[in-house]
This record gives structure tokens, sequence and C-alpha cells, in this order.
């Protein structure tokens, strides 16, 4: 299923006393407030939560898109809070995928191209990318749409391509951030099942989601309120 060269490791998380503070105008909105979290290597965890409840910034500091105020991130037992921006964006790179809602997409970019972008970015060489992108291009189904920009496919297509990008280079983590929000239901399923097989293969897996249905599909759920996890709950069986 993976265009992964091999068989890919999975990411623990540990989040000690995390906060996240913004601040607008005269105050100060706490984003995250004290968060402790452990998400052991190869889970598969729903995050869960009403708008303004935190989701968004949890993942942004699990993705090293941003930094907290306070509190330390250890991801695979390196506390990567300290790590200079260059060293952050490396771990980034190699170690963590996204998968978004609206795909981000490069609009000038070939599927083939997208797919192979993250590679390019690292410094990998041309064969070994070509190697690896045709492997993908197979793997999730695109052959024929390789040559085709992202205007020109389909949404379920263009999510495809995006899990493809995020995984090429076997990451430890995958981020997904309502993969199914611009999808319909059936084609939302689809590309479910297609990060259920990574997580499957010992990926670790985390989904923020206002889909009831998709969270219940984890066999883990954390329900966030007011920046904080009030919830955490283990399924008794994965749907």
């Amino acid at each position: 299923m993976s265009a992964d060269p091999g068989s890919p490791s999975a990411a623990q998380v540990e989040l000690d006393g995390v906060e996240r503070v913004f601040h607008l105008g005269d105050s100060d909105v706490h984003a995250l407030r004290d968060l402790h979290l452990r998400i052991g290597a190869g889970e598969y965890v729903a995050v869960m939560g009403p708008s303004g409840s935190g989701k968004s910034t949890l993942l942004n500091i699990l993705g090293l898109l941003d930094r907290p105020n306070g509190g330390r991130y250890r991801l695979e037992g390196r506390d990567v809070t300290t790590l200079s921006l260059e060293e952050q964006a490396q771990v980034r790179s190699r170690r963590i995928g996204f998968v978004f809602q609206s795909f981000h997409l490069v609009p000038r970019l070939t599927a083939a191209e997208n797919i192979g972008l993250p590679m390019m970015l690292a410094g990998i060489a041309p064969r070994e990318r070509a190697e690896r992108v045709a492997r993908a291009l197979k793997d999730y189904g695109l052959e024929d749409r390789a040559r085709h920009k992202p205007d020109e496919l389909s949404g379920g297509q263009r999510q495809r391509v995006a899990i493809a990008r995020a995984t090429i280079m076997a990451p430890a983590l995958i981020l997904a951030d309502e993969p199914t929000g611009n999808l319909d239901r059936s084609t939302g399923v689809e590309v479910v099942r297609l990060l259920e097989a990574l997580n499957a293969r010992g990926v670790t897996l985390i989904v923020v989601t206002h889909d009831p249905q998709l969270g219940a599909r984890a066999r883990r759920r954390l329900l966030m309120e007011d920046g904080a996890i009030k919830h955490d709950t283990m399924a008794a069986e994965t749907v």
C-alpha cells in the first residue's frame, strides 16, 4: 500500500506541561494549558473537540510548525523543543508526514512532481526519487494520473496524492488535519482506510476531526476543551 522504501518505524510522542499562549492586543489566549500527553509508538488517536479547543494548536506543535511557550515535547525520546529551526525542519522532513483538509498540493506541479517534492527538498538522488515516485503512483492507484496537475484531479485523487507525498519519506508519525473534510462520504472512507493501512504497518497516526464517525474509528480518542484534554478514551474495538 505505501510507497515507503522499507518497513516504517513508529514515533512515540511525549508532552510534559506544554503551554501555548497567543497575545492578541491586551489579551492572552491560552490555546494549550499545562498539557501532559503520552502517545505510544504505533497508536491510532483521534483528537476531537469544538472549534477553539486547541486541536489545531496541538497538531501544529506535534508537527513542529509551532513552538510551545512552556513545557517539553519529546519525539522518539528526543527533546525537539530545544532544537534550532533548521534542526526542527530536518526532523519534520524525515520523521513527520502531514495530510491536510485542503490538500496543499503545488498547483503548477504534476501529481508525480508533488509526490516527489519532499525527496527533492531532502536532496535525494533523481534516480531514487523516480523509483520511489513510480512505486507510490502504483500503490495509490495514480499511475494514469502521474502527469496531471491538481486541478485535473478529483478530490479523492488529490488526497491520495497528498497521502503519497506525506509518506514518501517513510515518516514515523502521520498528522492528519480533517483529512476527509472536503470529500464526500464514500471517498472519505477510502482515504481513511489508506491512512489506517499505514497505521497497521506501524506508523503512529494522529487525526484531528470534527466527524464523530471518523473519530469512532480510532483506537483512542482525546476530547479537548479550552486547551486541555477533558477525556482520554480507549475504544473497546476499532470500528
